[in-house]
Order: structure tokens, then C-alpha cells, then sequence
């Protein structure tokens, strides 16, 4: 595994830079969270009743930009690559890790997702807006969610990385 650089975000860039630099951070916090571990450390759970993983946050959040960046922003037909259990209303996707996850192969499609939601907001404004739920969401409003929402898992992924190796801070 390679190491992953993690860029602050400029402090006086346009609004398009400072968004997606901040996504940038987040998703790089993650990476590095899970940096230097084996196949079988990102599949400890983190404490019962949880089944919470690294491998399972990294498949979730793999599902989170194929969503966001493919089937709402630029509405593409991008099947799940980790369909949500039956019965979880379709917003869990990924969590539950299969016995033959690849952890190798699941970093390098959550890349691939990056790098296409990336090229997907490269020519947009944060203030365009597509179709959603009978309205209408703004790039900016995708942004801001998935900086929420990769924030979050950071905290799950520091959480993990700790119980696993005692590893802390990045």
C-alpha cells in the first residue's frame, strides 16, 4: 500500500477549490487511517454489538461517491458495487464485508470512484443544480454532504485504527 498525502486545504482559495479540498482531506484522512494494516486487521469489528470495520467503511463510502458523484450528479446508471442488505432501506451499502473482500481491490475501486467523481464536478459550479427527489440539489449541497458525511467515518476509521493497533492522530 502506498502512502497517502494528506493536503491541508488553501485558506484563501474560490469556493469550487475549497470545497473539493476539503472532501480531499477527509477522504485522505480515511486512507491513511487504514494504511499499514493486513487483510484480516481491516476486518476487525470495532466493539460488540458493532460490526463495523475499515474494510466496511472503505466499501460504504466507495457506494456514498458512486451515488452522489455518478447516479445523482452526473445521472449515470452505476449499479452498487456493495448492495445494501434487504430491509435496510438502501442507505447501509457496503458496511457488511463478504469472506472473499479483498481489501487491495476495494481500496483501488474506491479510488476509481474518487477519481470519476472528481472528473464528474471538474466542469460544474457548486452552484449547479440537477434533478433530485422532485427538486433540485446544487453541487454545493453534495459537497457539503459528503464533507459531513466523510468527517464522520474519519471518526468511526481514528476510532477502528486505535482499537486495532492503538494507533492514534494523524
Amino acid at each position: 500500500m502506498t502512502h497517502t498525502e494528506r493536503a491541508m486545504p488553501p485558506m484563501n482559495a474560490d469556493e469550487h477549490t475549497n470545497l473539493e479540498s476539503w472532501l480531499d482531506f477527509y477522504r485522505a484522512t480515511v486512507a491513511v487511517k487504514c494504511e499499514g494494516l493486513a487483510d484480516e486487521q481491516v476486518r476487525e469489528a470495532s466493539v460488540s454489538p458493532s460490526s463495523l470495520t475499515l474494510l466496511g467503511l472503505v466499501q460504504h463510502l466507495t457506494e456514498v461517491e458512486r451515488n452522489w458523484f455518478r447516479r445523482v450528479l452526473a445521472a449515470e446508471d452505476a449499479p452498487p458495487t456493495h448492495p445494501a442488505p434487504a430491509g435496510s432501506g438502501g442507505h447501509d451499502g457496503g458496511f457488511e464485508v463478504s469472506a472473499d473482500a479483498s481489501f487491495a481491490q476495494t481500496l483501488a475501486a474506491w479510488r476509481d470512484e474518487v477519481a470519476l467523481s472528481r472528473a464528474n464536478c471538474a466542469a460544474r459550479s457548486p452552484e449547479d443544480t440537477v434533478p433530485f427527489m422532485g427538486g433540485e440539489v446544487s453541487l454545493r449541497w453534495i459537497y457539503t454532504h459528503m464533507i459531513g458525511e466523510y468527517a464522520r467515518h474519519s471518526g468511526h476509521a481514528d476510532l477502528l485504527r486505535e482499537r486495532i493497533d492503538g494507533s492514534t492522530g494523524v
